[in-house]
Order: structure tokens, then sequence, then C-alpha cells
């Protein structure tokens, strides 16, 4: 075990898997010389050579479209979109070709490819840099979306998703990148894709997040803990496919229900878990559920950019509102 953040993390995992097998390769842009514009795939380039470790031009589409080309070949293509934001012109060839491949070939060809990029906003980036839009990829049938909060999760869960046979949105949280470190094993583990983690179990009310505000929603447990309250935090860490059966269990057990998320309000990943335990679980309700997210617009630029997160009082004064209902 070492003591790693995630961006140690997340080359390390790369670092097993390209040891352990040769069709594994990664790509975009300055991921080879520079090691990556956030250093993720540091090292990497001296290590297995530019065939396998290689730069390419500025266009997130061709990524994409020569990931799918390469996966479909039989090599596991990592492809880095150097933020959330710049991912937009490689869409159709995700949504149109990587995620249907399986399907339009009647299950001839899989494609096994990983899109990796920093997600979600904190650390005071520019325009189109603080993206926090899984439900674009959420909503799309055929890709796997998966969004650590911790380092440990992060290698974990990236091996797995480059093990998978089929396509997987891998989102990073750059505002955790270097903020937490962890005890993290040097060889190749698997976190299964689809299984959220109960973080702390309790019984009076259920709250949910995933990415960099689990640390909101976990300094807001804790306050809750010390006035009495036994909260159950779960971390989602898989976006799609969703966990529901986890969710269910909690919400049926504490009676309540609050989720947090940085997106956008409208449409977030919040509604689609309420719609999810109103269907299953709504006769053990004991009060309204409640989301605390990002507001509908445009992420603020640096200065007001703390305004727009969740912040732990946030989800602190949302508890207490479901508690006290």
């Amino acid at each position: 075990m070492t003591e790693m953040h995630m961006v140690q993390a997340l080359n390390s995992a790369l670092d097993n898997l390209m040891k352990e097998d040769d069709s594994v390769i990664v790509l975009g842009e300055d991921v080879g010389v520079d090691g990556g514009v956030f250093r993720v795939t540091d090292g990497l380039l001296d290590k297995y050579g530019e065939k396998r470790v290689f730069d390419t031009p500025l266009a997130e589409a061709g990524i994409v479209g020569t990931s799918i080309g390469l996966a479909i070949k039989g090599f596991k293509p990592v492809a880095e979109m150097q933020f959330m934001g710049f991912v937009l012109p490689a869409m159709q060839q995700i949504i149109s070709h990587a995620a249907r491949m399986r399907n339009r070939s009647r299950g001839r060809y899989t494609c096994p490819l990983v899109v990796r990029m920093p997600c979600q906003g904190g650390v005071k980036a520019l325009e189109h840099h603080s993206e926090s839009t899984e439900v674009f990829f959420a909503h799309t049938p055929g890709l796997k979306v998966i969004m650590p909060s911790t380092p440990y999760d992060a290698k974990g869960l990236l091996i797995s998703a480059i093990k998978d046979p089929d396509p997987v949105i891998f989102l990073e949280p750059k505002k955790l990148y270097r903020s937490i470190k962890q005890e993290v094993p040097e060889e190749a583990y698997e976190i299964p894709i689809g299984k959220a983690s109960v973080l702390v179990e309790g019984d009076d009310i259920t709250m949910i997040s995933w990415g960099s505000m689990m640390r909101s929603t976990i300094s807001a447990a804790e306050k809750l803990a010390k006035e009495g309250v036994n909260p159950e935090v779960i971390d989602l860490r898989t976006i799609s496919p969703l966990d529901h059966d986890t969710i269910i269990e909690s919400v049926k057990k504490t009676g309540r229900c609050i989720i947090v998320h940085e997106a956008a309000r409208t449409g977030g990943m919040g509604a689609e878990i309420m719609a999810r335990i109103n269907e299953r679980a709504f006769y053990s309700l004991e009060a309204p559920m409640k989301r605390v997210t990002g507001y509908d617009i445009v992420i603020p630029l640096p200065m007001g950019e703390d305004c727009y997160f969740p912040d732990a009082k946030r989800v602190y004064s949302g508890a207490k509102e479901v508690l006290g209902a």
C-alpha cells in the first residue's frame, strides 16, 4: 500500500494494465510528452513508447473516432479529453457510434473504449473547463458512466473500465486530483462497475452524492451526527448503470432522502434517483425528498464560482429540512 492522491492512483492503474496487456494504449492531446494537462499519464511514454502512448491533434472527434476503430480491431484505447467541456465535438462519435456498436453489429463487434475526462469545477478555471454534464452520457444507452470520489476508488474503477468490453465514460473530478491522499495498493485490483458504496451506515436519513460533492455531503453528515442524527451516506461511484438496489434498500430503512450533485438542477441525476425512489419506495417515505444542486446557469467564472457549488452548509440545511418535515 502506498499513499496516493487521485492523479497518482489513475497513473498507477494505467501503468498496471499497460504492463499486463499490450493491447492497452493511451492517446489524446498532450498525453505523451507532457503527460497530460493534469499529469495523469506522466511517465507512460518513456515506459511504453510512442506506439502505445501518443499525442494527437486538437480534434476530439478524431480522437474518439480513431479510438473506436482501434477498439473494434482488438485494442483497448484509453482516450483523454483535456476537459469535459471539450468533449462536445466528439459527441457524434460517442453517441452515434461507440455506444451503438454492439447493437448495430448484433454483437459481432464490441467497443472496449474508455474516454477519460476531468470534470466538475472548484479550481477557478476558465469557461468550458468546469462542466458537470454527466447526464449527457447517462441518458445514452450503451454507455457506462463512472465518477469516483477517492483515489482508491479511482484506481479500481479505472481498471474495471479498461477491462470492460463496452465503452465507458470515466469522469475525474479535478478538484479531487490532488486535494486528498489515501492508501492505495500498488498492484492492480478491480471495483465492480454499477455498485455504490455505503460510506456511513445510519437509519435516520439517506444522503446520496458522487464526485467532488461527496466532501460536502460527508461534512454535513458529520455535523448531523454530532447532533445525534444517524445519517446513511451513499457514494454512487457509477452513475450508469445506477445501483438503485442500494438506494432503495437505504431509503426503505431511513424513510428520508437528500440527493446532492454539482450539476445543474433541471434534468440532473437527482431527479432520476427521486423518480426511482418514488416508483419503488414511495410508501416508505416519511418526508418529501430534497435535492441540493448547482443552479440552472452556466458555471460562473472564478470570482463567482464558490456561490454556485453546494457546500456543506447548504447540504446540512437541506438535510435539516427533510428531517424536520
